[in-house]
């Protein structure tokens, strides 16, 4: 195993370099950047590694404008981490927001004892971004967050990646007239989103972590298009391996990656595989597993795909390449964001 206390110091010739080189990028000012697509993810960064590799691909795709991040666990840990790792790749302006009531909570794993708890190490080695050790209180309530966010936005233009569990997105779709929007959350993610992108459920039927982990699927009732990806999807590709032993010694993903499985060790991709689905769309990766139907969630968060020719806006996910193939370029796409 690699040594942990090579990863400091974090901020090196290289990490300067990079942000100087973004500065010089930057738009001229008032000059309008083209996205391809913009972005707020939902995250329940804490006690699984592939939060972080997807932070990772929305932070470096390119022609992504990461709006925002909504940790929907109570850890102060994951959203000062959340906020060290985007500010790492440059958004160091990216509000985040963190499921109340928070507290101090680490990961302790007590299903396999194997997995090593990775959020608190990274918040703090990297503490930066708008949420800095520990400066909690600038976490905004997640719920308001998405409504400032979405009310600011050009209306069917962003996509919400949902990595984690639905109580944030639940409290949005239940909001009310605010100063933000005069519009209730149901009409505003409504003119606002694009697509929603869910990593959870099991396609054509399951019984999956983030639906039965915390509450069941509260988002099925948005008339905006729905892309699951479930987890027969992504227990099938594994990654991180390549980029613990060949990433940059001073990147905090590749440090999470180790701090969580060991170095040299991969980790299965769900959380990845979604935002880069929701980044980048269909691409060459996937398809989609129906032409119709809805997704069904019970209150015990078991799910069946439902046939019904009159739905046509929910869909979920099938692998059209090979497994290896496709952590192969997964791999790669991490590895191209840490040395970008």
């Amino acid at each position: 195993m690699s040594n942990i206390s090579s990863f400091l110091p974090y901020l090196t010739p290289r990490r300067l370099a990079h942000y100087a080189l973004l500065s010089l990028l930057s738009p001229v000012p008032g000059v309008c950047k083209n996205y391809s697509k913009t972005l707020i993810i939902d995250t329940d960064l804490f006690s699984d590694v592939d939060d972080a590799g997807a932070l990772l691909l929305a932070s470096t795709l390119p022609d992504i404008n990461l709006l925002g991040i909504n940790v929907n666990v109570n850890s102060s840990y994951s959203a000062l981490a959340a906020s060290a790792i985007v500010n790492h790749y440059g958004h160091s302006a990216v509000p985040i927001g963190l499921r109340r009531p928070y507290e101090n909570t680490s990961f302790f794993d007590t299903w396999a004892y194997e997995l090593g708890e990775y959020a608190s190490k990274v918040a703090y080695h990297w503490s930066g971004g708008s949420v800095p050790w520990f400066e909690v209180e600038k976490t905004w309530d997640p719920v308001e967050l998405y409504r400032k966010l979405l009310a600011d936005a050009e209306d069917g233009s962003v996509t919400i990646a949902s990595i984690g569990f639905f109580e944030n997105l639940s409290g949005l779709l239940n909001s009310t007239a605010d100063r933000h929007s005069a519009l209730d959350g149901a009409a505003l993610v409504e003119t606002k989103v694009k697509e929603l992108a869910v990593m959870g459920g099991g396609y054509p039927s399951g019984y999956e972590f983030n639906f039965w982990g915390d509450s069941p699927l509260l988002t099925a009732h948005v008339s905006v298009p729905v892309t699951f990806l479930g987890t027969e999807i992504g227990e099938k590709i594994f990654t991180g391996a390549r980029l613990t032993v060949e990433g940059p010694t001073n990147d905090p993903v590749r440090a999470g990656y180790e701090w969580y499985v060991g170095y040299n060790t991969t980790r299965q991709s769900w959380d990845p595989l979604t935002v880069a689905y929701a980044c980048l769309g269909l691409g060459t990766w996937f398809e989609y597993g129906n032409e119709e139907g809805y997704n069904y969630v019970s209150s015990n968060g078991s799910n069946a795909w439902i046939d019904d020719p009159a739905r046509t806006n929910q869909h979920y996910l099938n692998l059209k390449m090979d497994n290896e193939t496709v952590a192969s370029e997964l791999e790669e796409m991490f590895l191209r964001g840490t040395r970008a």
